[in-house]
């Protein structure tokens, strides 16, 4: 894994205007708040991976007509990635096995959706490896919360 020094805001932000386009496709609204120079030491090609990851499946999940919010900031000395969106959630049994390999939370919906349950184990990996953590939660509003958090 190579290790250099940049800006996740920036890498937020060029992402989601790629991952724009399936968005638009399901007319979801992708909105990308980010705080100005978020610089950490890591693998850029990985915590893209990370983002295309959680952006991908905020936009499989979220339903059409739908908004998804990609924000970054930096909190006590971490820099932090926050995936949200106004889809169902996540049943909260599944939510402390989503990282889990293979594990899929809806196997009804999951028939409708494709993937392997692979991407949120290996988005985990990606962020133990670079001494960060990965979090989920429901949204009381609806749809869940992906929290990245790299010191």
């Amino acid at each position: 894994m190579q290790r250099v020094k940049f800006d996740l805001s920036a890498l937020a932000a060029t992402t989601a205007e790629q991952m724009c386009l399936l968005a638009e496709e399901k007319k979801i609204k992708l909105v990308c708040e980010t705080d100005a120079h978020v610089e950490i030491m890591g693998d850029p090609s990985k915590l893209k991976q990370v983002l295309v990851n959680l952006l991908d499946n905020a936009i499989k999940y979220t339903p059409h007509g739908g908004e998804i919010l990609l924000f970054s900031n930096s909190l006590n000395g971490s820099a932090q990635l926050h995936v949200a969106d106004t889809g169902p959630g996540i049943r909260e049994a599944a939510l402390p096995h989503v990282f889990n390999r293979f594990y899929r939370a809806d196997e009804v919906r999951s028939r409708e959706v494709e993937g392997a349950g692979l991407g949120l184990s290996i988005v985990q990996s990606i962020c133990i490896a670079h001494g960060g953590t990965i979090s989920v939660r429901n949204l009381a509003t609806g749809g869940c919360c992906f929290t990245v958090e790299i010191p």
